[in-house]
Parts: structure tokens; C-alpha cells; sequence
């Protein structure tokens, strides 16, 4: 997911900016379509494993926690603050909106970095 999000961070949602208005809605109709059939399988790969981490941790619990930890902020930027703003972009183009969708996305962005970082040192 961090290669996914930094992709989208970098190059995607930046994108949305030379996207015509009277493109903007089908546009941003199909990127959820796409993205969700790319997202889809890894976010629940990730979401299986970081349970399964807690329940039978290797070398200790501390670092899954704070990897379950991080996870839930994501999905909860995910759930509160990006699908809302697809949402409008769907409605309406605004370069208010891309805007507010790429900051926002940095949490996104450092989190599944963290959770990265933390993955390599379990493995370590």
C-alpha cells in the first residue's frame, strides 16, 4: 500500500488539476471505479495480517499495536476525509477539493509509510 499511496500522492491526485470541467465527473466516477479494483485485494491482505500479527506476534506485540494503531487512522482518513471529497469531486469540479484531497492525503501518505517501516523491522 505505501508504493500504491505515494503513486497517488505524487502523480494521481495531482492529475485531477488538467482534468477538464466538463470531463471532471466522469473522470472522477471512474477513478473510484479503477482504484477500488486495485486497493480492493491489498487493503484486506493488510487488514488480515495486522490482526493476525496481534494475535500471534512475532518478537512482541508493541510493534503490531502501534502498525493496528496507524492502520485505523488511515482507514479513518480514508472513511472521513478522502471518499468525502470524491464524493464532490463526482458532483462538482473544485480545485478547492483537490486541494483538500491531496493535503489530507499525506496522512494516508506517512501512515502507510510508517506501517512499512514497522513491517521491515518485525521482519528484522
Amino acid at each position: 500500500m505505501a508504493g500504491i499511496i505515494w503513486f497517488v500522492q505524487i502523480v494521481h491526485y495531482p492529475l485531477f488539476h488538467r482534468v477538464g470541467e466538463n470531463e471532471s465527473r466522469s473522470y472522477a466516477s471512474e477513478h473510484q471505479k479503477r482504484t477500488s479494483w486495485v486497493v480492493g485485494f491489498p487493503m484486506l491482505a493488510e487488514g488480515v495480517t495486522t490482526l493476525w500479527l496481534f494475535f500471534d506476534p512475532v518478537n512482541g506485540r508493541l510493534l503490531p499495536i502501534i502498525g493496528g494503531l496507524i492502520l485505523l487512522k488511515v482507514h479513518l482518513s480514508t472513511v472521513f476525509l478522502q471518499v468525502p471529497k470524491h464524493s464532490l469531486l463526482i458532483n462538482s469540479h473544485t480545485f478547492d477539493v483537490i486541494n483538500a484531497l491531496i493535503k489530507t492525503n499525506w496522512i494516508r501518505t506517512i501512515g502507510w509509510s510508517s506501517r512499512s517501516v514497522i513491517a521491515l523491522m518485525i521482519i528484522l
